[in-house]
C-alpha cells in the first residue's frame, strides 16, 4: 500500500447558514470517511487563510490553486486512490479532488 494526499478545491464556496446545514455537511464527510474505513490515515482539515511565498521572499495573498483542504489515505495504487476519491462530498458541490502519491524518502 502507498500513501496518497487528496487535496480538495472549489465547491460552491458557501458557508453553511444554519446549524442544520453544518450538521448535514459534517454527516456527509463523516459517512464518506466511514466508507473508506482503515484507508483513512489522516482525515485532514479545511484550510483558512492562504498566502504564497515566491522566490526572493515576496509574499502574496492566495495561492496558485484554490486548495480548500486535504486528507491522506492508504491505497494500492493511484487508480485505487482515485476510486476512493469518487465519493468525496466536495464533488457534489462542484469541487474537485486532486490525488497525489506521497513518496517515502
Amino acid at each position: 500500500m502507498a500513501k496518497f494526499v487528496l487535496s480538495y478545491s472549489g465547491g460552491d464556496g458557501k458557508m453553511p447558514e444554519t446549524e442544520a446545514e453544518m450538521n448535514e455537511i459534517m454527516a456527509a464527510w463523516g459517512g464518506w470517511f466511514e466508507s473508506l474505513g482503515a484507508s483513512v490515515l489522516d482525515g485532514g482539515n479545511p484550510f483558512g487563510a492562504i498566502k504564497t511565498v515566491s522566490p526572493g521572499g515576496a509574499v502574496s495573498d492566495g495561492g496558485a490553486v484554490a486548495v480548500t483542504g486535504y486528507s491522506v489515505i492508504d491505497a494500492a495504487d493511484i487508480d485505487d486512490a482515485c476510486g476512493k476519491a469518487q465519493g468525496c462530498p466536495v464533488l457534489a458541490s462542484g469541487g474537485s479532488v486532486t490525488v497525489a502519491e506521497a513518496l517515502d524518502m
